[in-house]
């Protein structure tokens, strides 16, 4: 599946709207920082990048579920890549013109919650890499 703009959603509107203070009594400064101002955590810094068990990661912002652990796979970046999300509502995209390129966002289809990239070089089926900022997620392992 190759990205393209018909993929991305210019202004999406999200069931779960909280303000910056509301938004900061529930996350921590790390995770408000990456979630809703879209920062980036150091590659090889969560502990989610090594989880190998079976489960759901979700939002780390509103527990919407993102992706299932069969989806995850080592992509040597430092940052927890999957193929595919759990389902076609779990997250939007949108264009990323920050840091002098193009690129695609991925953000929390319930709050809007920013999680990473996604990129053309992923492995099969799908042939992308969902490069996921472990600090936006939760695991529950089952």
């Amino acid at each position: 599946m190759q990205i393209t703009e018909t993929l991305a959603m210019p202004q999406p509107t999200f069931r779960v709207n909280k303000t910056d203070a509301q938004w900061r009594q529930i996350l921590t400064p790390a995770q408000f920082q990456v979630l809703r101002q879209a920062a980036t955590e150091p590659p090889y810094s969560n502990i989610l990048n090594n989880e190998h068990r079976r489960g759901i990661f979700k939002c780390g912002g509103c527990d919407w579920p993102l992706f299932a652990s069969q989806t995850k796979f080592d992509s040597h970046t430092g940052w927890p890549s999957f193929y595919q999300p759990i389902n076609r509502q779990a997250v939007v995209t949108r264009t990323d013109r920050t840091l002098f390129m193009v690129r695609t966002e991925v953000l929390c289809a319930n709050c809007g919650g920013h999680l990473g990239h996604v990129f053309n070089d992923g492995p099969r089926p799908t042939g992308l890499r969902y490069c996921m900022n472990g600090i936006a997620m939760r695991f529950y392992p089952g």
